[in-house]
């Protein structure tokens, strides 16, 4: 019994010495610094090719109804040359090429929608959470605008109504749904249009910067602050973990490669 007590005492200091040897061996090698992660995260930022399309979108839906609102006034009121009318638009009646062409336009916009939460999507798993759930109204309100315009468009066309009061109406829905949808529309652009400028770092990349830079306030920590609904937290809770599972498979490889430059 009285041999082991020794044999455990002495045993003990060779231990911690190579614990500690071990330590101060990866203590010594090159380390990483939050600007070089910082700036590595920054060259790979990936803008939302959204923009371009959006403001296309505006002004297309802008020159349909400048021309709904012609067709309107010249060909079906005749308040033009009835003749012209005929030439351009055949046998077709004025009311039809008005309907076709909101069909057309809401096909658009439900193809730019789809696109657009495609790309919103791919912004998300990119760690972008507080920006997908900023533009969130903004990406949906000009296809809900563009499907109530619908149902208006049809409630009218089934009414038996005087024609010069079925026309007025008609150009009022339009020009409605115009001073309506294009502002939603214009502030998502220009909202996209900043995020892709400032190309910042992902969310949890910049409470990791805040966490070092910060010396003196309140103390941050990770995740979502502020007084809201038990879904909404849980919600932002599930992307935030889905971000940090595909943030630790590539951050492994990023810090290899920094590793090789240093």
């Amino acid at each position: 019994m009285g041999s082991k007590g020794p044999s455990m005492y002495a045993e003990s200091p060779s231990a911690d010495m190579s614990r500690s040897i071990e330590e101060d061996s990866l203590v010594e090698g090159p380390l990483i610094s939050a600007d070089a992660l910082h700036s590595a995260i920054r060259k790979q930022f990936q803008p939302v090719p959204t923009p371009c399309p959006a403001g296309m979108l505006s002004l297309l839906h802008v020159l349909y109804v400048v021309l709904s609102m012609c067709v309107a006034l010249l060909c079906v009121l005749e308040f033009g040359q009835k003749e012209v009318c005929m030439s351009i638009l055949g046998s077709v009646h004025g009311d039809s090429v008005i309907v076709f062409g909101k069909v057309f336009l809401w096909l658009l916009v439900l193809l730019f929608s789809t696109w657009m939460q495609h790309q919103h999507s791919r912004v998300r798993n990119r760690g972008y959470l507080q920006f997908y759930r900023e533009t969130r109204r903004l990406r949906q309100l000009p296809f809900v605008i563009h499907s109530i315009g619908n149902v208006a468009l049809m409630a009218l066309m089934a009414m038996k109504l005087p024609q010069e009061v079925h026309i007025y109406l008609l150009i009022g829905i339009l020009g409605l749904e115009l001073v309506v949808a294009v502002p939603f529309l214009l502030s998502y652009t220009v909202k996209v249009m900043q995020f892709n400028k400032e190309r910042a770092a992902p969310d949890v990349s910049q409470e990791d910067l805040s966490h070092t830079y910060s010396v003196t306030g309140s103390p941050t920590e990770t995740g979502f602050r502020g007084p809201s609904s038990l879904e909404e937290v849980v919600e932002k809770q599930a992307d935030l973990i889905e971000y940090l599972k595909q943030h630790n498979t590539l951050l492994s490889k990023r810090l290899l490669s920094l590793t090789a430059q240093h």
